[in-house]
């Protein structure tokens, strides 16, 4: 049976997804169970039950409660936990787990980073070039989150492949912005979303979304199957645009991760985490900003933020002329290059040894 599209889509929860409509419902419990600090962990929140008093109850470590000597009802965790039945009938149970009322203590959620980094609106010559401050290698942040409440406990922090390409190029001007790449995957997102909404099955619906961004975005910049597979698997997660633009930035190796931090807490229990990032518009610069910035003095400060709010900025062009790239390791791009490289040599081989065949059967 197909299900409908709302649920498929696997929109964020949030307080009031959590909890019921019904008056009857209206309070939560969250729990660390595994000691890691938080309880954004599956099994870690849920709804808490209305007891026949008009108590509530969390069903986190809910307990049968037992009958002493005398025939009243005690609970096994101590004596400090009341026992009740639930309103919906059975026996009694106790919980040591408290439950929180969320009308008196609503869920508290950090925005997504939504940094557009740097933009070209500075003054330009004749020729269009700029005139002011130029950042070189210059990026921008981003989070994304791992399993928790609002993702549906989905991993939105997978990464989702090598989607976007690199290159490395010439100059400032034949450096594609990759960025703008992975967000134009969001406009053919947006038009996949409504299709879906719409009552389009995921495959249709991605493929509603490919149009849009096909048209959008210059093909050779992306895996357009992969990102079509893409499109696919988070219709189906509770994943939003930021971490959709980390999936695929970090699965391309343009992302450098700067840590942890809680995007979404209730009474300083945390419920969901994210991931702060800095997010490049290739590879290479995410190696060399990696490997430049401790050469710098200038980044000893503040080096690359905090998760929250991460420090992306690029090079001036002083601190580019400075950097010695006899001390950095570009391995990892090398080897990649090379790769590419033989990938290319065989598919031109291949292509060869094709049309030689089709020669001689002809």
């Amino acid at each position: 049976m197909r299900l409908p599209p709302p649920l498929l889509a696997g929109l964020l929860l949030s307080a009031t997804a959590l909890i019921p409509a019904s008056s009857a419902a209206q309070q939560i419990c969250a729990v660390d169970l595994n000691g890691n600090g938080d309880a954004a962990d599956p099994g870690e929140t849920a709804n808490c039950h209305l007891n026949a008093a008009g108590s509530y109850a969390c069903p986190i470590g809910e307990t049968a409660c037992i009958a002493d000597a005398a025939g009243a009802m005690q609970c096994p965790l101590g004596p400090q936990y009341a026992c009740a039945a639930p309103a919906s009938g059975g026996a009694a149970t106790c919980s040591a787990n408290a439950c929180i009322d969320m009308s008196s203590h609503p869920i508290v959620e950090a925005p997504p980073i939504n940094d557009s980094g740097v933009l070209p609106d500075g003054p330009v010559d004749a020729e269009g070039d700029c005139l002011g401050r130029i950042e070189i290698f210059a990026g921008h942040g981003a989070r994304c989150r791992p399993p928790g409440l609002f993702t549906t406990f989905s991993n939105c922090c997978k990464d989702k492949g090598r989607i976007v390409k690199d290159g490395m190029g010439g100059s400032l001007t034949s450096i594609s912005t990759k960025i703008a790449v992975a967000r134009g995957v969001f406009t053919g997102m947006k038009a996949a979303y409504t299709a879906f909404k719409a009552g389009a099955t995921a495959s249709q619906a991605a493929s509603s979304g490919a149009h849009a961004m096909i048209a959008g975005i210059d093909p050779t910049s992306i895996a357009i199957s992969l990102a079509v597979n893409f499109m696919i698997e988070v219709l189906l997660q509770g994943c939003d645009q930021e971490d959709m633009e980390v999936g695929m930035l970090r699965g391309s190796g343009m992302c450098h991760e700067v840590g942890s931090y809680c995007t979404a807490s209730v009474l300083g229990i945390c419920l969901q985490k994210a991931r702060g990032h800095c997010c490049f518009n290739t590879k290479l610069g995410r190696i060399i900003q990696e490997q430049g910035r401790p050469q710098l003095k200038s980044f000893n400060a503040r080096g690359w933020g905090t998760p929250k709010n991460p420090y992306c900025r690029g090079f001036t062009a002083e601190e580019f002329q400075a950097l010695d790239f006899s001390k950095m390791n570009l391995s990892e791009y090398y080897a990649e290059i090379e790769t590419r490289a033989q990938t290319q040599i065989q598919t031109d081989m291949k292509g060869k040894i094709d049309a030689f065949q089709q020669t001689i059967n002809h």
